[in-house]
């Protein structure tokens, strides 16, 4: 059934993380009839098991909804579930770009956060219209008065205007519902025009190659037609067009104001390109679709298979997941200690995180994981610029001009009272302090611009400690800037660790060194022979400790006689390890990875 513009509504879900979005998707399906009783579930947009487990959603989902209106019309709603996790910004984006209007959700009890202000800026530079919705007003802590304040002070919007629900109870979804049809603007766009479609998102189907989902804001595509990508040219004839249910519905048609998908052919998911404009080849439109910037990783961490006969078991499973997942890029790399495997780039650490989960659930593999790192523009004495985002490729201290490293501007959402411990930690990390207002009394927003790895590994953590988990975290990338950053290394017994190396500022670097020291001391098994751990900073050794060899008492069976005796079984022992420690090597165990990753980061 083809709808006309006027009672269709393309509209996302928007909020901070563990508001509520997609518990109000299931709802909208229960309401509309979309879904039977039957195939219900939680979570039911979420398809992964690791987005049910966490209570997350990773990637957007669109569906096709139609509601009969109080007025006695139907209306078709295609809704697209967003991510609220500032790794996953990109996802939100794209799906602003197929919208008219966005559900704004806001927490009742914890009001507004960090990505909730980052998404209204979102919504806003993309035109859409927005439409606040309050959840979980059923909960004892619920503030619904105050939070209705905080979002008047945000997008100006009236009491009256906010709609107040209960996804998990189901109390006001008619009323959302309703509101969705008065409030949100229909699509507009030319039918009979030539073909403008912008694809937002892609994935790859083992038998029918790669599917754009596309948001057509004129013209028409049908299966047969031969369809032509603005940006490379490309050109591939239609093998099949529909709708979003749970499943993929085939449409005899897609016309201005849809959102579906289309079903190309390419077997190279990486000739999509996300944000790219479709047009007819042989009637191409005058100018493509606004579109955006490519999504570029921000953290590099290394990905090694703890058993070496697993190396082309985890290249084809990066390879497979790389399918679905554009903004995931990975490349050979050996290492000393740890083999062969390979450098990965990711949007965050939760990124890094689901990414290595879904290989040791999906695939079955034991994986070591090297300590994340940014990228590092390094000019050389030589003129020469590089581009660096791994610590075994930095180059030594006596080539290097400068550096520059990534930084980005950090919004903090806390409690009044928390505003005192945030600041010093946020100066503790090298934060450059850029303003600080009040969104309520209560609650104030700072702002502060940061170099990207010093919020990389436990900033997170302590934030929600400082503020006994009352605070929220968003942050964008601004740029580089030049910082006085050096190469760690980790020796054992003089040989360099190289998976065990990192890029740190120069103040921190002793500290650092220190504590890593002392902490593989405690996960480095002993040997037959002592063990040197030092920390340098080029030739320079900034900290060392030693694990103890074990012992064995050679002279126990000594029962009296010279003293010389015990003392030559001695001098002989002590001859067999010096022998042993030139041929011995060290092995490292997993544990020594991971202690990297929990060194405190003090100042």
């Amino acid at each position: 059934m083809i709808f006309p513009q006027e009672r269709t509504r393309n509209f996302c879900i928007i909020a901070h993380i563990d508001h509520g979005k997609s518990t109000l998707a299931d709802r909208l399906l229960e309401a509309t009839g979309t879904l039977s009783r039957k195939e219900m579930r939680e979570q039911v947009l979420d398809t992964m098991d690791l987005e049910r487990e966490r209570g997350i959603t990773i990637k957007s989902h669109p569906i096709r909804m139609i509601y009969r209106a109080k007025d006695g019309l139907d209306y078709l709603f295609n809704l697209i579930d967003t991510p609220g996790h500032v790794d996953f910004t990109y996802e939100v984006s794209r799906c602003l770009a197929a919208c008219e209007g966005a559900i704004l959700v806001v927490d009742a009890v914890q009001g507004i956060q960090a990505q909730t202000v980052s998404n209204v800026y979102l919504a806003v530079e993309n035109g859409l219209d927005l439409l606040p919705v309050i959840n979980k007003i059923d909960l004892p802590a619920a503030r619904v008065d105050e939070v209705t304040h905080e979002i008047h002070d945000l997008i100006g919007a009236r009491e009256d205007e906010i709609v107040k629900v209960s996804a998990r109870e189901g109390i006001g979804i008619e009323g959302l519902l309703e509101a969705v049809v008065a409030k949100m603007p229909a699509p507009k766009g030319d039918r009979e025009g030539k073909l403008q479609g912008l694809i937002f998102d892609s994935f790859y189907d083992t038998y029918r190659g790669s599917v754009v989902y596309v948001r057509v804001k004129q013209g028409r595509v049908r299966k047969g037609d031969v369809i032509r990508m603005w940006s490379t040219g490309n050109t591939f004839e239609v093998m099949d067009v529909g709708h979003f249910r749970i499943q993929m519905i085939p449409a005899p048609v897609l016309e201005a104001g849809d959102v579906g998908y289309v079903v190309t052919g390419i077997k190279d998911i990486h000739e999509i390109k996300v944000g790219d404009t479709i047009t007819v080849h042989a009637d191409p439109c005058d100018v493509p679709l606004p579109g955006y910037t490519d999504v570029k990783p921000m953290v590099f961490s290394g990905l090694y298979p703890v058993e070496a006969d697993e190396y082309v078991e985890l290249r084809e499973a990066l390879e497979k997941l790389r399918l679905n997942d554009s903004s995931f890029i990975f490349e050979p790399e050996t290492s000393v200690a740890l083999g062969f495997g390979f450098r990965c780039g990711f949007l965050g650490l939760l990124h890094m995180e689901v990414i290595q989960e879904r290989l040791e659930r999906e695939y079955n593999l034991n994986l070591i994981t090297t300590m994340p790192s940014v990228e590092y523009i390094i000019r050389t004495k030589s003129g020469e610029e590089l581009v660096v985002d791994n610590p075994a490729l930095f180059p030594p201290e006596g080539k290097i001009e400068h550096v520059r490293e990534p930084y980005v501007k950090v919004e903090v959402v806390t409690p009044s009272e928390f505003v005192g411990a945030i600041m010093t930690l946020c100066q503790e990390r090298r934060g450059t302090y850029l303003g600080m207002e009040y969104i309520t009394k209560e609650r104030a927003v700072l702002r502060y611009d940061m170099p990207l790895a010093e919020i990389l590994i436990d900033f997170y953590d302590k934030l929600k400690s400082l503020s006994r988990g009352y605070a929220s975290l968003d942050y964008n990338y601004v740029g580089h800037r030049e910082g006085n950053v050096v190469r760690l290394d980790i020796a054992l017994n003089g040989d360099p660790v190289d998976a065990l190396s990192m890029i740190v500022h120069q103040e921190t670097a002793f500290n650092l060194g220190r504590d890593l020291a002392s902490r593989l001391k405690e996960v480095i098994p002993r040997q037959m022979y002592e063990v040197a751990i030092q920390a340098c900073i080029g030739a320079k050794v900034i900290s060392r400790t030693n694990v103890k060899a074990l012992r064995k008492n050679v002279t126990a069976k000594c029962y009296g006689g010279d003293i010389t005796r015990k003392r030559k079984l001695l001098e002989k022992q002590k001859e067999g390890k010096r022998r042993m420690k030139m041929v011995g090597k060290v092995e490292i165990p997993q544990d020594a990875f991971l202690a990297v990753l929990k060194v405190e980061r003090s100042s």
